[in-house]
């Protein structure tokens, strides 16, 4: 063979592959991804979502396209996305929010959604009933009963003489004033007093937390994407304030909140990746259940806790699920 035909048969070797991957590549099953909170933030669920679906067999460039978009906790920008990942014809989108959830599912009844966590699907009309959802939409309940009793009852072990609890509530998410509404009903059953902060935005955390009166011992967070995305300002001011703050996930204590009870958030976003296996393998949302919490992980920084002066007692250290020294 001559060096110039030798050549052309390496070079012509060398490109059909990318070619063929190019042409692979656009027949890719796509996954639209809206997240409520920033990239950053929820960094450690998203690689536990992309993690779940490589060990089910689906490489993210390989096996699978994935459209990102995040909500950054603006959910006026929620139906503006849904609407640009369903013009990529899609084929199964995820997301977590109830607003984000809402947004997909009042945009689509065709395209499959999965939610990897949402507070009330039945009570804010996301599925017909968690066993058999019905339409196009199935997922995960992140909030489960006595959840709020439960918080309260943590703070109170931690903080002596704890008597008024402020909690940091989003108005404009329907979700978090059920949780509000738990709290409250929590609060009288334990002869707490519960102070109500609403908030519409991230400007607004700031003044709502200067504006507690003396005698607040402890701050409630409840579990919404805007004081997720804002959670290391949050925990700040609410440890300038010295207060003791009960979280709803764990990675809020990573962030210096005091202590975190909750359902594991990386947990159910790999869970959410098992529905999304079953999708595209052929199930309809219809007929996948909606899961619930089968553990609730407590985690406690001790750092925070010196900072505030509180003794965590032994019992609480021992089941906790993640001690941050």
């Amino acid at each position: 063979m001559r060096r110039r035909d030798f050549i052309k048969v390496i070079a012509g070797s060398a490109t059909w592959p990318l070619a063929a991957r190019a042409q692979q590549t656009s027949k890719l099953p796509i996954i639209g991804f809206l997240g409520a909170n920033t990239a950053s933030t929820q960094s450690q669920w998203t690689a536990g979502f992309v993690q779940r679906l490589r060990e089910l067999g689906w490489i993210e460039g390989h096996t699978i396209a994935i459209e990102y978009r995040w909500a950054e906790g603006q959910f006026q920008r929620s139906p503006e996305m849904i609407a640009g990942l369903i013009q990529l014809k899609v084929d199964v989108i995820v997301t977590h929010g109830t607003a984000n959830v809402l947004a997909a599912k009042q945009a689509t009844s065709v395209i499959p959604i999965v939610f990897a966590s949402a507070g009330d699907p039945v009570g804010d009309g996301l599925v017909a009933s968690l066993a058999r959802p019905g339409g196009n939409i199935t997922g995960l309940s992140v909030e489960g009963p006595d959840v709020a009793a439960k918080r309260l009852e943590l703070l109170r072990e931690v903080v002596p003489g704890l008597q008024r609890v402020a909690i940091l509530a989003n108005v404009n998410n329907p979700i978090t004033l059920l949780q509000v509404r738990e709290a409250q009903a929590a609060a009288r059953t334990l002869g707490l007093e519960l102070n109500t902060l609403e908030i519409r935005r991230a400007e607004d955390i700031e003044p709502a937390i200067e504006s507690l009166k003396t005698g607040v011992a402890a701050l409630y967070l409840p579990l919404d994407p805007l004081l997720t995305t804002n959670q290391i300002r949050t925990n700040t001011l609410a440890l300038g304030a010295r207060l003791a703050t009960m979280a709803p996930a764990r990675d809020y204590v990573n962030s210096d909140a005091l202590m975190s009870y909750g359902a594991n958030i990386t947990n159910a976003w790999r869970r959410a990746a098992d529905f999304v296996d079953k999708i595209l393998r052929g199930a309809k949302p219809a007929d996948i259940p909606v899961e619930q919490p089968n553990k609730f992980d407590l985690a406690i920084n001790l750092t925070t806790a010196r900072v505030l002066g509180l003794t965590i007692p032994d019992k609480l250290l021992a089941i906790a699920d993640e001690v941050i020294e």
